[in-house]
């Protein structure tokens, strides 16, 4: 508590909060104004039934549900970033501009990434419209409306950009998950009521088991962001001159969820992209479409079919993302360069085989948790029979991390201020 109170003791550190407060209370404006020609029941009656659509409606922050100028929020960066790191896998430059040049490709790095947002935005607004427009949740406007509503969202998503990039440049915490996370809260007084306006006391013992299973998945989900396995360390003795340098030990941190919330995004793609060849489809034979689309409504309205698919996906998008972002070769290489070994196994070859048989066992338990949480709305409301009793994994995962994360920042510049008054 004592900690928590020393937040707003320091000026600065206080100003910093409540500028991320004002920023978050700004998107949180542009996420409650709709679009031109949206008739908001008739969405909001289609979203609360459709649980594809309310999963999307999380990574957007709250926004597509009433279809805001901001409805795509940070979407199209995050797949941006995406298609970004699957690059380094194809061309050598983007690894060696990514990896190997440090703070300044980086940034040149991620540059890209927001010029690549915009064709994106522009390409992502024009389908979910499109998919809205077939599903009969809003009406088919005529060309210029169409483009006007295509221009508006693009320029509301990079908008949210902006507000995002203000928001890390306060550094206590990442300004793209805490708008995400800003969506999420958000929605809490609306669940709240509905779920209180919808109790019946017949039903009570149903709601207390609710309450223990939501504990335990906050606390399966606090395990799994911070579950790591320590590899020791240990940095070889060297003499430069008439000093020793090494000698030291440590440990390489390797987590279970090495991939963070990125295949969940991997898999609801993937389950979105069947819509989007409807669409395509509609150009070259509206009769096929048509036949098409009743197919692929059937599949996604089949929970079993769907809950299936969507655990498979993310269990394989797990591995897929680990082994991007986790290059045991190169961790390898660099430990060697350093003068640094694992205890017992020879650098080089060995080490690296050391490396990669370790991630893969602790990305399966990691590939399962996950694809158990992405799952869990499915599951708890089969159980429960009771539609607003529903827990979000995916929105527990995300509010658990950027949490974690914020308060880390918090925490180190408290330190370093602590510090600094001790000199």
């Amino acid at each position: 508590m004592n900690r928590f109170l020393q937040i707003f003791r320091v000026p600065d550190l206080r100003k910093k909060i409540f500028i991320v407060l004002g920023i978050l209370v700004v998107f949180r404006v542009f996420a409650a104004i709709p679009i031109p020609g949206v008739d908001l029941d008739r969405l909001r009656s289609f979203f609360g039934s459709n649980q594809f659509f309310g999963f999307l409606d999380i990574f957007s922050g709250g926004g597509l549900s009433n279809l805001s100028v901001a409805m795509l929020g940070v979407g199209p960066y995050i797949t941006a970033t995406i298609i970004m790191q699957l690059l380094t896998m194809i061309f050598p430059k983007f690894k060696e501009l990514y990896y190997e040049q440090g703070a300044r490709g980086q940034a040149k790095f991620n540059q890209y990434s927001r010029l690549l947002t915009v064709p994106l935005a522009a390409l992502q607004s024009y389908g979910f419209l499109s998919l809205l427009i077939s599903q009969g949740a809003i009406s088919r406007p005529d060309p210029f409306s169409l483009l006007r509503n295509v221009v508006v969202i693009t320029g509301g998503s990079m908008l949210v950009l902006w507000l995002g990039e203000l928001i890390s440049e306060q550094k206590i915490g990442n300004g793209i998950s805490l708008i995400i996370l800003g969506g999420i809260v958000s929605g809490l007084p609306a669940t709240f009521q509905q779920v209180v306006t919808s109790y019946t006391p017949s039903l009570l013992p149903m709601y207390i088991g609710f309450v223990i299973v939501a504990l335990l998945v906050i606390a399966g989900v606090v395990y799994l962001n911070e579950g790591e396995r320590k590899v020791p360390i240990t940095y070889a003795r060297r003499v430069r001159g008439m000093k020793l340098y090494g000698g030291s030990s440590s440990y390489l941190p390797l987590k279970v969820n090495q991939a963070g919330m990125i295949p969940l995004i991997f898999a609801i793609s993937v389950l979105l992209f069947p819509q989007f060849l409807v669409q395509i489809s509609s150009i070259v034979s509206p009769s096929l479409a048509l036949q098409l689309n009743g197919f692929v409504t059937k599949v996604m309205n089949n929970q079993l079919i769907y809950g299936l698919l969507y655990f498979f996906l993310v269990f394989i998008f797990t591995y897929f993302y680990t082994s991007i972002t986790f290059d045991p070769k190169e961790i390898s290489k660099n430990l060697q360069r350093s003068g640094g070994f694992v205890p017992g196994i020879r650098p080089g070859e060995s080490t690296a085989s050391f490396f990669s048989h370790t991630i893969k066992r602790l990305t399966f338990f990691g590939a399962l948790f996950l694809g158990l949480i992405a799952v869990l709305p499915i599951i708890i409301q089969k159980v429960t029979g009771i539609a607003v009793l529903n827990i979000s994994g995916t929105a527990l995962l995300i509010v658990v991390a950027v949490a974690l994360e914020t308060m880390r920042q918090i925490d180190s510049q408290l330190t370093v201020r602590e510090y600094e008054g001790l000199q």
